[in-house]
């Protein structure tokens, strides 16, 4: 007794003293939810009461795993069986090792979490089985727990897709034995108590998603809880009018892979199904915004885009910086980052006669990571057997591909207009220059080349102003 009990109070110690109540309190309160067993004349946590406390924020599966985490705890340090049932110093260590553990001690309860006997070695395929229940159920707690930011799930893709993709990208980082091996081979092979550990330590989604799992779930908001951007603030979006590419699970490792200061809220500036089909408006609508996040479908239904780190501006020459990136979303989720062979971050250019016309993102001109046509409609992505910007594959089914759906967001907050005036042609910012060219004869060459003006487009200038 008095061993465990100097256990469960020097994991106490990593919390601050407003803190400790939460986690010492947080028995009671699973207690007060449920019968609880008896053993040795204490009340014991139940596999019901957790279920219980976790009932529509968590999948079953996910509950089972959370019971068995905490009653392969041993607060002696004797290897000792696990009990039926869980104590409060069980729970405690539970928790503390949860919410601010290493690495090392997170890994033993995941693998309890995993394997139920808390023992390995286990499957990959059972460690994949267990990330995506976590991403469901994480999924789940952000729509009951009403933690969406504004983002309507309904309008959004198939998250339990996106969870299945989500769980194969965290199951990348596993290295069975030490070995990095190709995802069919990690499906079969064992992976030991050292093996969770490693992966644990390389995937920082999984402690951000145990973290909200164990705090929403059980009840101990703490102050210093999950990251606040798992999801980022979604604004100046009609949901009547919009469904997004974007499946939940796809948007929180995204929204990660950003700069901090790009991961508190996101803008819908440009979508094909809102603005329609034209490179004029995309142009429009994305430059001078800050930096940007371009998603796009292939007519085959790959879903794959880049992160632009700086302002779209439109000019013959490359733009950007190495915290630009490709990445795909279906079918598989991944993000490919700056080699360092070039600085081909970012293009934009428009109505040349001797550079290339598009936008476009890594590789070089006509063999582009990824590539969108003034032709709108049309792209490529060039990349065989990589993109020498950003070591990407072929994002699309085909190097050359038509444009199902695109849409673009601003991330972060909106850069400073200085002048709205620079939005503006000349003719537009002085009507009576205008005037006096037509009274004067003069042809007014550039009026033509401008699409007309709808309320749409200056709606949509004027909110990101």
């Amino acid at each position: 007794m008095g061993n465990s009990e100097s256990v469960s109070i020097q994991r106490l110690s990593r919390f601050r003293p407003e803190e400790r109540p939460l986690i010492e309190g947080a028995f009671d309160k699973l207690l007060g939810s449920g019968v609880a067993a008896a053993g040795k004349g204490r009340p014991l946590l139940t596999l019901e009461i957790v279920k219980g406390c976790l009932q529509g924020l968590a999948t079953d599966n996910m509950a089972v795993r959370v019971y068995d985490g905490m009653r392969n705890v041993d607060p002696t340090r004797k290897a000792a069986p696990p009990s039926g049932a869980v104590s409060k110093e069980q729970l405690v260590i539970f928790l503390s090792d949860i919410l601010r553990g290493t690495a090392e001690e997170k890994g033993p309860v995941v693998l309890s979490m995993i394997s139920g006997a808390g023992r390995g070695p286990v499957k990959g395929g059972q460690v994949g089985e267990f990330a995506e229940d976590l991403v469901l159920s994480v999924v789940q707690i952000m729509k009951t727990r009403k933690l969406l930011q504004g983002w309507q799930l309904e309008r959004t893709s198939d998250s339990a897709e996106g969870a299945k993709r989500l769980a194969t990208q965290m199951m990348s980082e596993l290295r069975p034995a030490g070995q990095q091996l190709p995802p069919e081979k990690v499906m079969e092979a064992d992976c030991d108590q050292g093996s969770v550990e490693d992966w644990v330590y390389r995937t920082s989604t999984l402690s951000v998603f145990l973290s909200l799992l164990v705090s929403e779930g059980l009840g101990v908001p703490l102050t210093q809880g999950p990251a606040p951007t798992l999801l980022p603030q979604c604004t100046e979006v009609r949901w009547s009018d919009f469904h997004s590419l974007l499946d939940l699970p796809s948007l929180t490792f995204l929204n990660a892979q950003l700069p901090a200061e790009a991961q508190l809220r996101w803008r819908l500036l440009f979508s094909t199904r809102l603005h329609g089909e034209s490179f004029s408006r995309l142009c429009g609508h994305i430059v001078r915004k800050g930096p940007t996040l371009l998603l796009l479908r292939d007519s085959r239904g790959h879903v794959f885009g880049g992160f632009a780190s700086q302002s779209w501006e439109v000019k013959p020459q490359f733009q950007g910086d190495n915290r630009c990136f490709l990445f795909t979303v279906s079918p598989s989720l991944s993000v490919y980052t700056y080699t360092g062979y070039n600085e081909h971050y970012m293009y934009l250019n428009h109505s040349q006669q001797t550079m290339p016309n598009g936008l476009g993102m890594g590789g070089q001109h006509n063999y582009f990571g990824l590539w969108v046509d003034s032709d709108f409609g049309k792209g490529h992505s060039k990349a065989r057997p990589r993109c020498t910007t950003y070591s990407s594959p072929q994002l699309s089914a085909d190097d050359e591909f038509t444009i199902d759906v695109m849409e673009v967001w601003a991330v972060g907050e909106p850069p400073e207009d200085t002048a709205n005036k620079t939005k503006q042609s000349v003719l537009d910012a002085d009507p009576e220059t205008q005037a006096m060219l037509e009274m004067a004869g003069k042809t007014l060459h550039s009026g033509g080349l401008r699409e007309p003006r709808d309320e749409e487009e200056e709606e949509a200038e004027e909110a990101g102003s």
